[in-house]
């Protein structure tokens, strides 16, 4: 799959008409929808299992070698390993499943992700694996202006978007295992 897959962006208004069904997800015991590689730039690979680990992320992602300006070695940046996004709203802007992955990220899952239910900090389990919520914050970019319009990154990026994280979140793996498609993942109280 490569970044140029293009589709009628959605208006501020579209975008705006389907918020109520994405901010209904889950607050705990959601599901993990997709899971997506990206072994080279521009480049996707859906995958219906994978293995998260504490040193490379997503087992076969480019996230450690495609390197980090935030990093003095030029490679990933620690508390960037993995980027998760609310399915719902990736759904929503991408208008179709086969779309969704352009977003970039790896984890696609149905749960809340604002900052009250899921702030910095708080684990998450997911299959065999734990990841943690990190204060970095994720936000869109020029592809994903390329790809979903500026008016989805207009929502992603306001202070609405950033309090429901709507761009999604950066976290890191805790304990590494085994996840696959329609795992359940929840927040460790």
């Amino acid at each position: 799959m490569n970044g140029t897959l293009f589709e009628k962006h959605l208006t501020a208004a579209e975008i705006e008409a389907g918020l109520e069904h994405v901010l209904a997800a889950p607050k705990d015991d959601g599901r993990l929808e997709l899971i997506v590689r990206r072994p080279a730039v521009d480049k996707r690979e859906v995958i219906e299992t994978g293995v998260l680990d504490t040193e490379i992320g997503l087992v076969g992602d480019n996230w450690l070698v495609r390197g980090s300006s935030r990093t003095n070695n030029g490679k990933g940046h620690p508390e960037m390993q993995l980027n998760l996004m609310n399915y719902r709203f990736a759904l929503l802007i991408a208008a179709s499943r086969k779309r969704v992955p352009l977003a970039g990220d790896q984890l696609f899952v149905d749960l809340d992700l604002s900052e009250e239910n899921v702030p910095p900090g708080t684990r998450i389990s997911i299959g065999e694996a734990i990841i943690e919520v990190t204060t970095i914050p994720h936000l869109g970019c020029k592809k994903f202006v390329q790809r979903f319009g500026l008016d989805a990154m207009t929502i992603a990026n306001s202070e609405f978007g950033r309090k429901h994280h709507l761009r999604g979140i950066n976290a890191k793996v805790i304990t590494g295992g085994s996840v696959k498609a329609g795992d359940t993942i929840r927040s460790i109280k």
